[in-house]
């Protein structure tokens, strides 16, 4: 039996593969443009009202889950576009409910910058 052994190598190939997903991402999905727009322009904000930790946190943790949902969604359309290129009833469920799931995050975060912003503004 072969011993598993720590290998820099291999963990620096995973991190290659994660970030030619993530360039991959950058070049296929127009939805990842404006979510790029939009995390900039809130961080810089945050910044600029020199948010408290706490509530940077909060901001950091929304933008991260917008992101984590939106590349998943990718992925999810993605194979399922693989494993039936026509169009399917149970298919188009799926890529809906993932899509729903971008919304949910997006909104949550939405509402997480107006519950933090509005205040700092007034």
């Amino acid at each position: 039996m072969k011993e598993n052994k720590f290998s820099f190598k291999q963990r620096a190939k995973s991190f290659q593969y994660a970030f030619q997903g993530l360039r991959q991402f950058f070049n296929t999905q127009h939805n990842a443009i404006i979510h790029a727009v939009a995390t900039v322009l809130v961080i810089i904000l945050a910044v600029i009202r020199k948010l408290p930790a706490t509530e940077f946190l909060f901001i950091v943790v929304s933008i991260g889950l917008v992101w984590m949902a939106e590349l998943f969604n990718t992925a999810i359309e993605k194979l399922c576009d693989m494993v039936c290129p026509q169009q399917h009833p149970q298919i188009k469920f799926i890529k809906d409910v993932s899509a729903a799931a971008v919304l949910i995050t997006a909104l949550v975060a939405v509402i997480t910058a107006c519950i933090i912003f509005i205040p700092a503004f007034l």
